[in-house]
């Protein structure tokens, strides 16, 4: 209901008729709409980006992790789950601070430290030299999310279908390893 028609458009009541249950179970269990809502959003957090982060780091070479990683996670974001709850977090997020802010912990947060994780990995092996793993991590995860996925959120473009995710994981992963720059 509330990634579907937002926070403010979504009523106890019509909670209560998808779902049944009682206004009296709904504010005992969460208090509020407010804390339904935050209950909600935690939840799809962690059903989204658990399975993606609790595989722990695969024994892969970096680029093939890298890669793996990179297709996982555009395939969340190409989710319509995903889609309705980035869009709703994002429009309550100026309104519900603790929300967005626990949202992010629980979700890109966490994916950005899951990358950080991969590249001390890589970089305890010699493979790669960065100066802060998680800033990199995140520039990593931004190469990636670019500005395709304001465009998917905006309902600019349908998301992407499994060819083009795997060729923009590709993509992504090739140029956070190799950069732009021409090598002579």
């Amino acid at each position: 209901m509330f990634f579907e028609h937002g926070y403010a458009a979504a009523s106890i009541d019509a909670v209560i008729e998808r779902i049944g249950g009682s206004k009296r179970n709904i504010y005992t269990t969460f208090g509020s709409k407010e804390g339904l809502f935050t209950a909600l959003v935690s939840e799809n957090a962690e059903q989204i980006f658990g399975p993606l982060l609790t595989a722990g780091p695969v024994r892969k070479g970096l680029e093939e992790t890298l890669t793996d990683f990179a297709t996982r996670l555009l395939n969340i974001f190409m989710s319509r789950r995903m889609i309705g709850v980035y869009r709703v977090v994002v429009s309550e997020a100026s309104r519900l601070p603790d929300l967005a802010a626990n949202f992010y912990r629980n979700g890109p947060d966490r994916g950005a430290d899951w990358v950080a994780d991969i590249l001390k990995e890589a970089q305890g092996r010699g493979e790669i030299h960065v100066d802060d793993p998680k800033s990199a991590a995140q520039q990593f995860i931004g190469i990636l999310r670019g500005n395709l996925y304001m465009e998917i959120v905006l309902g600019l473009r349908k998301p992407l279908d499994p060819e083009e995710i795997a060729r923009a994981a590709g993509s992504a992963v090739d140029l956070f390893l190799n950069g732009v720059k021409a090598r002579i």
